[in-house]
């Protein structure tokens, strides 16, 4: 069992490190206002790992919990349209407080304000991936925040927990910290079970882990420990270590370099292209191919994804869109970038390949996912 001195060790020699800071840290609950003695203390953590070597990149929520105290809006549940004007407000206010605590210590910062799309669609991901590449390259310390002020649906990802798995993984970072309001992954929710077990190393996100994900905490806070468990399945499979630890006192990352409580999701060790990647961290798949037992046992022998093996879909998706691949019964396989739309994919399900020109009207590839670009479940 890996102990809270090896995640130390792990950290102090990590190339790059993505940081996810919750409003619930950043933002006094009672005032709604920032906390700008613990992010100064922040501050000169990120500049001692800066001096180590160490590349930082920061996910940092806050804006909406911000602008609600200027704006006189704490005592009352908010509409989305208020949300996403609360967070142009506030996205103003944030921005600057991180560029000037940064800024005492000579590291200038740089907003990026991202939606699922942006990770999504792959030629956005490689952009943005660029610009994080070369912001870092410049000595930047980037502040990155889900842009709520024009997102369409929910106002988020669900969390900014998953947004900082996601740029973990499009950075190709080493280790992804998420600050809490608690210092780790305990058996139950030691707030109501005294004698909850904390839980020093996760080697494998299990189905019995992830059922120890329990429901958002009350006031600013959006996330919780269910969240913090599907971020860490999306940085492990991304080749990154993720870390849940206590944040509310002051110079939280120095307490976790110096060995502080805390859980370690270790990442897994073959991490796969960056195309697997990013096929394996995708939050919304299009669709859903079934397939019988043939299909998934030729799968996990490392073939492709044939019709033949497909027994139903669902969604309605065009080529090369991600799709999940599932059991009969549901249980999720694997997801792959389908050669075919909804449409024809309809055709071709549980058809020989050498009937596939004849069902469609043209010739394609004899396949429904290349296993090029097909990423398989790890249990």
């Amino acid at each position: 069992m890996t102990s809270p001195e090896d995640a130390a060790s792990a950290l102090k020699r990590a190339r790059r490190i993505v940081i996810k800071i919750g409003s619930a840290l950043l933002v006094d609950g009672k005032l709604a206002a920032l906390r700008e003695e613990w992010l100064r203390s922040v501050c000169a953590d990120i500049a001692e790992l800066r001096k180590a070597g160490t590349e930082v990149v920061v996910v940092s929520s806050g804006a909406i919990a911000l602008a609600r105290h200027q704006l006189g809006l704490t005592s009352r549940r908010l509409r989305l349209e208020e949300k996403q004007a609360l967070a142009s407000v506030g996205q103003i206010g944030l921005a600057q407080s991180w560029s000037l605590a940064l800024g005492e210590h000579g590291m200038p910062a740089a907003q990026l304000l991202l939606t699922p799309d942006d990770t999504e669609n792959r030629e956005r991901h490689l952009n943005a991936r660029a610009t994080l590449q070369t912001l870092l390259g410049l000595g930047c310390i980037p502040v990155i925040n889900e842009n709520d002020a024009i997102a369409t649906g929910e106002i988020r990802f669900g969390d900014n927990d998953r947004l900082a798995a996601r740029v973990a993984q499009m950075v190709e970072a080493d280790f992804i910290i998420l600050l809490s309001d608690i210092d780790g992954l305990y058996t139950a929710d030691p707030r109501t079970t005294p004698d909850a077990r904390h839980i020093p190393t996760v080697n494998h996100l299990t189905d019995e882990i992830m059922a120890m994900g329990g429901e958002p905490p009350p006031g600013y806070s959006s996330g919780g420990m269910r969240t913090k468990l599907l971020a860490a399945r999306i940085a492990t499979r991304a080749g990154a270590d993720m870390i849940i630890a206590a944040g509310q006192r002051n110079h939280p990352l120095r307490r976790l370099t110096d060995g502080g409580l805390c859980t370690r999701f270790l990442a897994q060790s073959d991490a796969g292209s960056a195309r697997k990647r990013w096929i394996a961290s995708s939050l919304r798949p299009k669709g859903r191919l079934l397939i019988d037992a043939g299909a998934e046992s030729a799968l996990k022998g490392g073939a492709s994804l044939l019709p033949a093996g497909v027994t139903g879909m669902d969604g309605n998706f065009a080529r090369g869109d991600l799709v999940q691949i599932c059991t009969t019964q549901g249980l999720t396989v694997g997801a792959g970038l389908v050669e075919y739309s909804s449409q024809e994919t309809a055709l071709l399900l549980g058809h020989r390949s050498e009937d596939m020109e004849a069902l469609i009207g043209y010739r394609g590839r004899d396949v429904l996912i290349h296993r090029d670009d097909l990423v398989l479940e790890t249990h």
